[in-house]
């Protein structure tokens, strides 16, 4: 196989939703009080509920040269018109060579947290419910054959959300998003049966449950932290989650349910997976955990995937971690994405890989797992690879000129090494750190 024959799907993108998302699916009862996009010192913002949630920062970077990331820009001028618009986006994915992608959320939150200060719970979950709407039928249902539908629920009401998963399985979406540790807003933890309406609609129709970073607090051990070490930090956040969901009633209870650490990587499964066997082994009788006679490394195994941008050493340990269960990520626009040379950095990792592996890392695990298969609608194989899109891209004439003088500065030079504490004073005031 060359880098060109590669059919790149993407389960972890984002977006940064557009001002008109809801112009169309706005209950008539709360036209008046929906959320709406203003202007705040010069930024877009989303008005909600008395509050202003800001979206952009390092999340929306993508085309912009290195040393202007930052946490800027903070107003849609500033960004790639890939952002938010689903067209320009599909050009973009053409240039990168991506086929297939899923996006998460932006201002409702990684698995709609921002939704759940909402006193007025009716109100917010009429949003959940016209994001998912907005989000498959417009966005998705632009180009179905190049979009994994996601959806939000309200986790404020575990039977209200496991209602919203059937409704959108019947839209044709098989993927939702939680957060990987809901009692950090106050909610029940993991280990908790309030959540059991969920598990159990997700693992009776087929649904994958995304535990998405959201909160990465533990990888800025304080705010002098330099940012450097949170970045690194934050995919590693996640094995708190693995085994905290690995050690839950949820994987023995739901044998059908199916978990994805989303922007997660993949590089340090193996040493988790070799520590939760050794931790059973010694500790087992008296912890008194029961996996049925299985090793916790099985039962991870047999229900949790995984994804990775660039990992080395994830890509060395394929058959530990289990070469079924992982898929590949480009995070457009965040500023770990490559774009628009994500292929050339996979083809540096997979290409010694033989063709089949190759094939279930790109896009077969990907497309098995969210239940999307484009080819059996009779998109053509040959016009997915990374060749044909690029050459697609040329002939629609898509600009990969570096962004440049439209603000995104980061904090100032004179305050050296940026930290922790930098970067939450630029979001805060949506301005240059003096």
């Amino acid at each position: 196989m060359r880098m060109e024959d590669m059919i790149l799907v993407s389960v972890d993108d984002h977006f940064v939703e557009p001002p008109t998302m809801f112009d169309e699916v706005t209950p008539a009862k709360y036209k008046d009080v929906f959320p709406k996009m203003v202007k705040v010192d010069g930024c877009d913002a989303w008005s909600v509920d008395g509050r202003i949630i800001r979206n952009f920062g390092l999340n929306a970077v993508v085309g912009r040269r290195r040393e202007e990331l930052g946490m800027e820009p903070t107003a849609l001028d500033q960004l790639r018109k890939g952002c938010y618009d689903v067209h320009a986006r599909v050009e973009d994915m053409n240039v990168n060579g991506i086929y297939g992608s899923m996006n998460f959320p932006s201002f409702v939150g990684m698995a709609a947290q921002n939704l759940e200060p909402i006193a007025d719970k009716g109100l917010a979950t009429a949003i959940v419910r016209a994001w998912n709407d907005w989000h498959i039928d417009v966005w998705c249902g632009a180009y179905p054959n190049r979009f994994i539908p996601m959806c939000i629920v309200p986790t404020w009401d575990p039977q209200e959300a496991a209602n919203e998963i059937r409704r959108c399985v019947a839209k044709g979406c098989h993927a939702v998003s939680f957060p990987p540790n809901p009692s950090l807003t106050g909610n029940p933890s993991l280990h908790s049966e309030v959540w059991d309406p969920i598990w159990r609609a997700c693992a009776e129709n087929n649904v994958v449950i995304c535990l998405h970073i959201s909160d990465a607090s533990a990888a800025a051990p304080s705010e002098d932290t330099p940012v450097d070490a949170y970045i690194a930090n934050m995919q590693v956040s996640l094995l708190n989650t693995a085994t905290d969901l690995t050690y839950s009633h949820i994987l023995r209870k739901y044998p059908g349910i199916r978990f994805a650490l989303s922007e997660g990587s993949i590089g340090w499964i193996p040493y988790m997976l070799e520590r939760i066997d050794m931790v059973s082994q010694q500790h087992g009788g008296w912890t008194r955990q029961d996996f049925g006679g299985k090793l916790p490394s099985e039962v991870f195994k047999e229900h949790v995937y995984s994804c990775f941008i660039t990992d080395r050493t994830g890509i060395k340990l394929r058959h530990d971690i289990g070469i079924e269960s992982i898929t590949y990520e480009c995070d457009y626009p965040h500023a770990d994405c490559l774009w628009p040379y994500a292929p050339e950095q996979l083809w540096k990792e997979v290409g010694d890989l033989p063709d089949n592996e190759i094939n279930l890392i790109t896009h077969l695990n990907a497309m098995r797992q969210y239940s999307w298969n484009p080819f059996e609608k009779g998109y053509k194989r040959e016009e997915a690879t990374v060749g044909a899109l690029r050459a697609l891209a040329a002939k629609q004439g898509v600009d990969i000129t570096p962004m440049a003088g439209r603000g995104g500065e980061p904090p100032s030079l004179e305050l050296g090494p940026v930290r922790v504490k930098d970067i939450r004073a630029q979001l805060q005031f949506g301005r240059k750190v003096a």
